[in-house]
């Protein structure tokens, strides 16, 4: 009888501890808090309070992908960094096999048919990181980059206003935006 009264809170014990969150519920979490975050950034009093928040948001990012695909995006960043461009995709490409629901990787993965010249396939992986995070600044940021290279000054505004409108404080943003007004209304070469 004893041996049944101390069994009996071991029992009951796991009932009582918290339920680890459901993937579902993660997500959930994570989109509130994106949400909690943009706000902020919108309203961050200076830069250093805009460089914490942005730091967390592309955290929260990279946080949605299976650890294995937060790896090779890491390794696809150091490829890119140094330049192995062929390397970086093939470590993006097996990171989006592995999270197709990352916006971040598909924006890596733009970055790296951007620097092997693919333009049309960074374009494609960009419209799905969009697709995925409407409020990607950073890939809305490397689409004005590419329109830009391609010649169109004034989508290249467009894009990059759109990423100010979500980070205003969004380092060499207004620069860039400058330079591309002068661009698209003609006053630059």
């Amino acid at each position: 009888m004893r041996a049944a009264l101390i069994a009996l809170p071991l029992l009951i014990l796991p009932g009582l501890a918290p339920a680890q969150p459901t993937p579902n519920r993660q997500q959930e979490n994570r989109r509130a808090e994106l949400d909690s975050l943009f706000e902020g950034l919108k309203a961050a009093p200076d830069e250093p309070t805009a460089a914490m928040i942005e730091t967390r948001i592309r955290a929260i990012w990279i946080e949605g992908a299976s650890p294995a695909a937060v790896l090779l995006m890491r390794r696809g960043v150091r490829n890119l960094a140094a330049r192995t461009n062929d390397e970086a995709l093939e470590d993006f490409d097996a990171a989006i096999i592995l999270s197709p629901g990352s916006a971040e990787a598909w924006h890596q993965r733009a970055q790296a048919y951007g620097a092997l010249g693919d333009a049309t396939a960074a374009a494609r992986d960009l419209q799905e990181a969009l697709r995925l995070e409407p409020r990607h600044f950073g890939a809305l940021m490397t689409l004005s980059i590419l329109q830009e290279e391609r010649g169109d000054a004034r989508a290249a505004l467009r894009s990059m206003e759109a990423a100010l409108a979500l980070n205003p404080r969004l380092r060499g943003g207004a620069e860039r935006v400058r330079e591309l007004r002068r661009k698209a209304e003609g006053d630059a070469t």
